[in-house]
């Protein structure tokens, strides 16, 4: 299942394991590879059920990340992100937040008024941070709690 251009060493092959263990599990059928960085680790799927890996808005992706990062953390001892790739999906929903974050801040901008943009995921909230953090015109912040929380765009004062 995993592609041979896996990270060396002992720690790569168990997170390899772990990976294609749970994947094996849950009857995902395809390969991956992975990418060992600092402080996450890069999963690349490819895999003809994407659809049913991805889910709806990205729920089950976002589910199975926890439970991934969760299985090789507990086997290598300390806490580390899995980020999964899969069909091109994060870089595509990247490319549309972005374009989001550029339509919000033309509408504040317009309105002079803050807007709120509910929905996001937290990965995705910090996407539109990111992209807006250096903005000489706009402000991003996160308000409220839990599932309740809600991207603010505002004009710099």
């Amino acid at each position: 299942m995993a592609k041979q251009d896996q990270p060396v060493g002992r720690q790569g092959k168990t997170i390899e394991k772990v990976i294609s263990d749970i994947l094996k599990a849950l009857e995902i059928e395809g390969e991956f590879s992975i990418l060992v960085k600092e402080d996450v680790i890069e999963v690349s799927l490819e895999t003809k059920d994407s659809g049913m890996v991805i889910g709806y808005h990205g729920e089950i992706l976002e589910s199975l990340q926890l439970i991934l990062s969760l299985a090789v953390s507990k086997k290598i001892g300390e806490f580390i992100r899995v980020s999964i790739e899969v069909g091109d999906y994060k870089k595509n929903r990247t490319d549309w937040l972005e374009n989001l974050a550029i339509q919000t801040k033309q509408q504040v901008l317009l309105e002079r008024k803050k807007i709120a943009i509910p929905n996001l995921r937290s990965w995705e909230r910090r996407i539109v941070h990111v992209y807006l953090q250096e903005d000489p015109d706009v402000l991003s912040e996160s308000v409220g709690v839990g599932r309740d929380r809600t991207l603010v765009v505002r004009p710099r004062e």
